[in-house]
């Protein structure tokens, strides 16, 4: 499973200039790998790849792609340990969070095989003209595909389905902290039929000028990138220049809604959920806590003891729960959080010290009283810390969770269905967990509003970032 080399092509390749990086295991900061990063001219040959698979590719029959894809999901689908403990290993992530994004990211292969087959078309009968209309889709061509580390295999499953479902070929960069899971997806997608140029995968230490190599090359037709917004702003600059199709999905700030009503123990669970999926690392993660006032103290204590349940340790051993995080600056900033929000008057309930090495980890931590003006309520703390601000009546606190110039996703718990469905459509974000701490699922469109992105990734809606529409106007 440990493949270090570049793929082009259908070939495992060195650096052109044998140049390589470290991959680093954060249980313990032991390196697990060298890989090998790219140069101008790597990226050069994968575009040569991609543009010479593409007529190929986009010329089979939906079924025909759709039956490959599926048997990538049967392969993997048989992989998966495998692949979740190559997770663990380069990410962090306890063995059951991995095992569950193992699973998740399989299920796009299955998803997009079932889309690949429903890309329909419309024929209509102008009323001014009585020209008859045709609308259908083509693929767009080469995907130029950007990856995060926090979720390894789902975000390059997410971007690698459904652009092969329309008929593109991708080129994709993961990044550099966790590129192992993904040479890892390669030998699946070859043994399930992916042609050779219409799957490649570049690492590189030089990500900006790589990116902007592909995305000013004209045979690039889509960027889908996930990652921060900050990168994205960027991204979305570059690809201005040579009018390239943004898919973003950006940064987060996710607010977690307890009203008086909300079924408490249910509400606990949730928030396990939406705040400790990957450590908190995650652009999904419930990032500002608001209890009505009058469960505050209950919800806090039970949040409590459900944190200080959890085992800390490497990700790989028997009954942890919690692993590391990515890398030293990502705990570094999640500490400062804390510490920046106890200065202002937050109370610590549990956690809040990161013990000594080796390893990059941080204990899950309750704070309560954390007020507007701390750091960690208007920048994600992409870790598990769990800040928790009281509210007093729903306008309250609808707005503060618009507060936010992110729109990711938003969660609410009450038992009142009329309520929680009104303070849903009131709250701008493009993704809502009304009783439910997860919302991230194949079958639906997942992406946010404001700065947290443009176009959706998953549900029917996914396939069509990497379609042109095409409109043919005739008589007869």
């Amino acid at each position: 499973m440990h493949h270090t080399q570049l793929y082009i092509n259908g070939e495992w390749r060195d650096a052109s200039d044998g140049s390589t990086a470290p991959v680093y295991n954060p249980a313990d900061e032991s390196v697990l790998a060298e890989v090998a990063t790219a140069t101008e001219e790597d990226v050069a040959a994968a575009l040569d790849a991609a543009d010479g698979a593409f007529a190929d590719w986009a010329a089979r029959k939906p079924r025909e792609r759709a039956e490959i894809l599926r048997r990538a999901f049967d392969i993997m689908s048989g992989q998966r340990e495998e692949i979740a403990r190559l997770i663990t290993l380069e990410n962090g992530k306890a063995s059951a969070d991995a095992m569950g994004e193992a699973t998740y990211a399989t299920e796009f292969f299955r998803w997009f095989s079932e889309e690949a087959v429903r890309i329909d078309g419309h024929m209509g009968h102008s009323p001014a003209s009585g020209a008859r209309t045709l609308v259908h889709h083509k693929p767009a061509g080469i995907g130029v595909l950007v990856t995060p580390w926090n979720f390894p295999a789902a975000m390059g499953t997410r971007k690698i389905a459904p652009a092969l479902a329309a008929g593109c070929p991708v080129i994709i960069k993961p990044a550099l902290e966790t590129p192992l899971t993904m040479l890892a997806l390669m030998p699946i997608l070859e043994e399930a039929g992916v042609p050779p140029g219409v799957v490649n995968v570049l690492m590189t230490r030089r990500s900006g000028p790589a990116v902007s190599q592909m995305l000013h090359d004209h045979r690039a037709r889509v960027v889908s990138f996930t990652g921060s917004t900050q990168v994205g702003r960027i991204l979305l600059k570059e690809a201005a220049d040579n009018v390239i199709t943004p898919a973003m999905e950006l940064g987060g700030n996710a607010p977690f809604i307890v009203c008086k009503d909300a079924d408490i123990p249910a509400a606990v669970e949730g928030a396990m959920v939406a705040k400790m999926r990957n450590m908190g690392e995650a652009c999904t993660a419930a990032n500002r806590i608001y209890v009505h006032e009058s469960v505050e103290e209950e919800f806090t204590a039970a949040l409590t003891k459900a944190m200080e349940g959890l085992q800390v340790g490497n990700g790989l051993e028997p009954g942890v729960d919690v692993g590391p995080l990515v890398n030293a600056a990502t705990r570094d900033k999640v500490a400062e959080f804390v510490k920046d929000a106890v200065a202002r008057g937050a109370r610590v309930h549990c956690g809040g010290e990161a013990p000594e090495g080796p390893g990059f980890f941080y204990p899950p931590t309750v704070l309560s009283g954390v007020p507007t003006e701390a750091a960690c309520m208007h920048d994600e703390i992409f870790g598990p810390v769990a800040a928790i601000q009281a509210f007093a009546d729903e306008e309250e606190v609808v707005r503060l969770a618009n507060a936010t110039e992110y729109g990711l996703v938003a969660y609410v718990f009450t038992r009142d269905m009329a309520k929680g469905l009104r303070i849903s459509e009131r709250l701008d974000y493009g993704m809502v967990g009304l009783n439910r701490g997860l919302v991230s699922d194949p079958a639906a469109p997942f992406g946010g509003t404001k700065q947290s992105g443009l176009g959706r990734e998953g549900g029917h809606a996914g396939i069509f970032e990497f379609m042109e529409t095409q409109y043919i106007s005739t008589n007869w």
